[in-house]
């Protein structure tokens, strides 16, 4: 049998690519166009295929090594039977067509063989079961076949250099394409699924977290989590995974605040509720959402409409016993301090004592997240979506702050924004938290 040198065709003049992955071994059966190796240069990434069929001999070139044209890629023992021979020195004009289209368009070479992991069985049959179903009857045979066998399935090389960028496992892939082809649509349709039906300590297309046993360690015990910490979980997961968070920083002087709330102590007993720097957090967030409408928004329409709110409606996050629950303050901006002091005693008792219904916590805008007295200097609260937005809020400390003239000791309160970044943007975070800062500085302001 004839030993045959597989070389760099001609790959449009691009010099130095550089070879991104290795699709064979040595030993391994090819077959006439299927691919060696993948080249990616600064224009496209390419896939240079065997021209005979017959037996990986060795391999030429690894990963990480820059060939040009006429570079050797492998040494393929050609076989002898000539209608396995297809891709001789001399072919058929009909065998020569995907070479040269392959020339003409490296981004569609003929695809790529990934062999299916022993471990994805069980997603092989699933994908025969859907590939039937979506590609035309002439190719669902042969995908049953390649699946069922645990052979090999087809993805060309722009459609496995996008899963390599966003880490996604082909051998998971429904193709839809001829002969079950991935195409960048299923991707794309692989990516939705992984993030809809991804859940607990990992997720379909996520690596995932490997189960211990703890009690290997020392004495443990295991009890199980609550529904509301399960779903929080799973909202919490789901904003983090779809929503690209940006998150500012900043004090507010809360000093002047503090001694007013002294002053009022008195009356806020009289009136049996308890004026707590939230109620002025609230009010000063709806003020602000008031003046930058862009925070008071919501993304619909599968990304393409933003929905612009006429109503003001803060939640505000309560650690209860249960897990963490957020009620929903309606038209903030138009309640007196006093009014949004007893709208959240009345709502955190009843988050505590379980006593919200469903509607107590809709239709929230913004959120506001305090941890009060709890401690920390600063933490990136997650959205709480669909809002595009939330006001983290932590522990007050007394530092030296310069007047111009002295430092003198004022009451610095750290604020974080956690935003959206699709919908907004550093100008509008800035002028949003610019303002929130000034009302909670000057509480005079809050009565403009």
């Amino acid at each position: 049998m004839a030993i045959e040198k597989i070389i760099v065709p001609d790959i449009g003049g691009a010099e130095g690519a550089e070879v991104i992955e290795v699709l064979v071994t040595p030993g391994d059966e090819v077959s006439v166009d299927q691919g060696l190796i993948v080249l990616e240069s600064d224009k496209a990434s390419m896939e240079i295929p065997a021209t005979v069929a017959g037996k990986v001999i060795e391999l030429l070139a690894a990963v990480g090594d820059e060939l040009a044209e006429g570079a050797p890629v492998a040494m393929i023992e050609r076989v002898s039977e000539p209608d396995t021979a297809a891709a001789s020195t001399e072919p058929e004009p009909a065998a020569d067509v995907p070479r040269q289209a392959a020339q003409e368009d490296p981004l569609e070479a003929a695809p790529a063989a990934v062999q299916v992991l022993p471990d994805s069985e069980s997603t092989a049959v699933e994908s025969v079961r859907d590939t039937e179903a979506a590609s035309p009857a002439g190719g669902a045979v042969t995908t049953a076949q390649a699946h069922v066998t645990g052979t090999k399935f087809y993805a060309g090389p722009a459609v496995r250099k996008l899963a390599r960028e966003f880490g996604i496992p082909l051998e998971q892939v429904h193709g839809s394409g001829p002969q079950g082809r991935i195409l960048k649509d299923d991707l794309h349709r692989y990516s939705r699924r992984s993030v809809q039906e991804g859940g607990g300590s990992g997720g379909a297309g996520l690596p995932q977290v490997p189960e211990i046993d703890f009690a290997r360690f020392g004495e443990v015990e295991t009890t199980s989590r609550t529904k509301l910490d399960r779903l929080t979980a799973t909202n919490m997961r789901r904003s983090w995974l779809n929503v690209p968070h940006v998150t500012q920083f900043d004090e507010a002087d809360i000093t002047d605040l503090e001694a007013f709330r002294a002053q009022l102590k008195g009356e806020a007993e009289s009136r049996e509720t308890r004026l707590t720097p939230l109620p002025f957090l609230i009010k000063a967030s709806a003020i602000a959402l008031r003046d930058n409408p862009k925070l008071n928004t919501s993304l619909a329409g599968g990304g393409e409409e933003l929905v612009w709110k006429k109503y003001i409606h803060i939640g505000m996050a309560v650690d209860t016993p249960s897990g963490l629950m957020v009620p929903v303050i309606r038209d903030a901006d138009r309640k007196s301090i006093w009014q949004l002091a007893a709208e959240v005693m009345e709502l955190a008792a009843k988050a505590r004592e379980r006593k919200l219904v469903p509607q107590d916590m809709q239709g929230g805008c913004f959120t506001v997240s305090s941890l009060g007295a709890i401690g920390g200097t600063g933490f990136t609260p997650i959205i709480n979506t669909p809002e595009v937005a939330i006001l983290g809020v932590s522990k007050a400390a007394t530092k030296p702050v310069w007047n111009g003239v002295e430092f003198e000791p004022r009451k610095m309160l750290p604020l974080s924004l956690s935003y959206d970044h699709r919908v907004v943007n550093g100008g509008d975070g800035g002028r949003f938290f610019t303002r929130v800062v000034a009302l909670l500085s000057d509480i005079r302001q809050l009565s403009l």
